[in-house]
Formats: structure tokens, C-alpha cells, sequence
């Protein structure tokens, strides 16, 4: 990952060369006004200051354009793209500021024109008090018309929503299912950052199942609140078709009797929204990509790196009721259902079922 320190300090330079050039003619002024020469002679000293404080500030923002290119741009051209602009198409090899007013979210596309990578320092909300937002609760009347969007099952999908700040043009759009984007794991996470008031470290990561199109086959965003870091990964689907299949596909006890016990989950509270896994054995397991799954409900977990110690446990689940998580997951109001059997799973990153626990 870029370094965030630096990512976002370019747009600073213009800003400093406005500063500077003030400056530099009230100085002027002053010189040429003043009939005392030693005045004269004190604001030419003075003009010479300037001179050189200029001359060093230009030094420092030639540094930092080094910086862009080398931490920010990554080899790729900074363009500037309309917000509410509609066209369907991206360049290749570019980055896009795309939050609204002064926010900075920077947009990545490849060598193909897909939207690839997303990234934020800090996510602001909308303010509908100081910003013109439309009553729909947008910026613009309507989205970026990426291919793919015509489709009835997909939206026009925000990386980043008009209520985090985003705006409409295509280096913020991808065709997302409806129900993905509308009731899904996309949906609870701008809930969840709405909730906590922004979050920061954005890092939204889209891949595609080829070079070909531009509806997305995946997405993996990591985010942090409230000083816990949040890893949402799923895949550009309908989840309740998804979760209907899982709840079909239950299996027998002789099955469950064969999975790895030695790895496990041991306790799940859903009114204070936590789970634990345990692993019983004596070797350490690597619980990157392995994944927890509220069967009723849409909601899932993705393990970001981490490995788990042998005769260890870890927490998941709600830090602002349990301090002690080790990972904060929170899918809108809660990820279980308090009033109806929801069983959780353990699936491995090939998907297999390791365990599963009945409430």
C-alpha cells in the first residue's frame, strides 16, 4: 500500500504558488511606495527574502511532484474527470480524484480500463447542510453509464457512495447486482461507515473474471473504525441466491462428523454479536481467506491475513460492545438474527465446510 502521508499533498501546491505570488506583490508594492531609502533599501532586502523563500518553496514542490509520481500516480497519468460526467468510459492507466469538493478518494484504472483500485485517507460523509445535494440524497441526477449497466440486474453501482462523499462519473461506477448493492454486503458496509461517522484507510480493491469487461467479479475492501480494521470481501452476486443455497446444502451429521475438529467454533453470542474460533490443535493455521457466514442473513467475514496459534482463539465480531475482538465485523443493525435459528459457518478459502455451529 502507498504511503498515505504522502498521497494526499499535491493538491496542496497550487494552493501554495496562489500563497506565494500574494506575498511577492505585496512586497513590491511596498518597495515601490516607500520615498525613505533606507525604507527602500530594508523591503528590497526583504524582496530578496521573498526571492529566496520562493525559490526554496518551488524546490519543495518540484520534491513532492517527484513524490506523485513515484507513490501516488505509480506509473499512471493524474487526469481530471467531471463529477456528474455520464460517459461510460475509462481511460487506461489513470488516476482519478473522485470525492466530492475537497475530498480526496483516488481512483486506479489498468492498462484495460477497468476501475481496479480505490483509496482514501479519510472517508467524509455528505453534509447536506453545506453541500447542494439533490433530494434523492445525490449529487448528480444520474450515474456514469458503464457498460454493463444496462442490464436489469445490475446497478450503477458506487465504489464509494454519494452519501461517503463520491461522485457519479465512471472512475466511481461499476455494474454491481441490484440486490447486492441495495441490501447486501455493499449496502451494510456504507451503512456501517455511515453509522461510525467516516472511517479512514480506505482500500477498495475490483477484480474481473477477464480484461474484456467492466462488471466487476469481486470486491475487497478494508477500511478502519473507530481504530479497528474492517476486511469486507464478496463477490458481484445476488446473496440471497447465495444464502438460499447454503441453507439447502446443510450437511449430514456423518459429514460433520468427518470435518477437522481441531479447528472449531466454540461460542457464538448473537445478542452481544460476537463469534469465537478456536484452534484445538498443535500447529499454528493460517486463517487468511477463510470466511464466517451468518447462514439467515446476507452477511459474511473474511479473514485479512492472520494466522492463529495452536491452543488459541480469536474473537469476531462487534468491538463497540465486546473491547476485546481481535476483528471488528458489524453488517448494518447486526450480522444475527436474535429471534430465529441462524447457525453460523467456517469455510475454508477453497470454500469447503470446515464446522458449523447451530444456535
Amino acid at each position: 500500500m502507498i504511503n498515505a502521508e504522502r498521497v494526499f499533498k499535491f493538491k496542496k501546491i497550487k494552493k501554495l504558488t496562489a500563497v506565494l505570488c500574494i506575498v511577492l506583490i505585496s512586497t513590491f508594492i511596498v518597495a515601490g511606495c516607500g520615498n525613505n531609502k533606507i525604507e527602500s533599501t530594508k523591503a528590497v532586502l526583504k524582496s530578496n527574502e521573498v526571492a529566496k523563500t520562493i525559490t526554496s518553496d518551488k524546490e519543495q514542490v518540484k520534491r513532492e511532484e517527484v513524490l506523485i509520481t513515484e507513490d501516488l500516480l505509480e506509473g499512471n497519468k493524474l487526469i481530471e474527470v467531471d463529477g456528474g460526467n455520464q460517459s461510460g468510459y475509462r481511460e487506461p492507466n489513470v488516476v482519478v480524484d473522485i470525492g466530492y469538493g475537497d475530498r480526496e478518494y483516488y481512483a486506479y484504472t489498468n492498462e484495460y480500463g477497468q476501475l481496479v483500485k480505490v483509496i482514501a485517507r479519510k472517508i467524509t460523509l455528505q453534509d447536506e447542510s453545506t453541500e447542494p445535494v439533490l433530494s434523492t440524497g445525490r449529487y448528480y441526477r444520474d450515474e456514469a453509464k458503464v457498460p454493463g449497466v444496462e442490464s436489469t440486474t445490475l446497478d450503477e453501482g458506487h465504489v464509494i457512495a454519494d452519501s461517503l462523499g463520491g461522485v457519479s462519473n465512471a472512475y466511481n461506477i461499476t455494474p454491481q447486482n441490484s440486490t447486492l448493492n441495495r441490501h447486501g454486503d455493499q449496502a451494510y458496509m456504507e451503512k456501517a461507515i455511515r453509522d461510525a461517522d467516516g472511517c479512514t484507510d480506505f482500500f477498495a480493491v475490483i477484480t474481473y473474471p477477464n480484461t474484456n469487461t467492466q462488471i466487476p467479479s469481486h470486491y475487497s475492501y478494508t477500511y478502519t473504525i473507530n481504530g479497528n480494521v474492517v476486511q469486507d470481501e464478496f463477490d458481484n452476486v445476488n446473496p440471497d441466491e447465495v444464502n438460499a443455497k447454503l441453507e439447502t446444502n446443510i450437511p449430514t451429521e456423518s459429514q460433520t462428523t468427518t470435518m477437522s475438529k481441531e479447528l472449531m467454533i466454540t461460542e457464538l453470542d448473537k445478542k452481544a454479536e460476537y463469534i469465537v474460533i478456536t484452534n484445538s490443535g498443535g500447529k499454528s493455521v493460517d486463517l487468511t481467506g477463510w470466511k464466517i457466514i451468518s447462514v439467515r442473513g446476507s452477511q459474511s467475514f473474511t479473514f485479512p491475513k492472520f494466522t492463529l496459534d495452536s491452543n488459541s482463539s480469536v474473537k469476531v465480531g462487534d468491538s463497540a460492545k465486546n473491547s476485546d475482538v481481535e476483528f471488528h465485523w458489524l453488517d448494518g443493525e447486526g450480522n444475527w438474527n436474535n429471534s430465529k435459528s441462524d447457525p453460523a459457518e467456517l469455510y475454508n478459502p477453497k470454500g469447503k465446510l470446515v464446522d458449523r455451529f447451530d444456535d
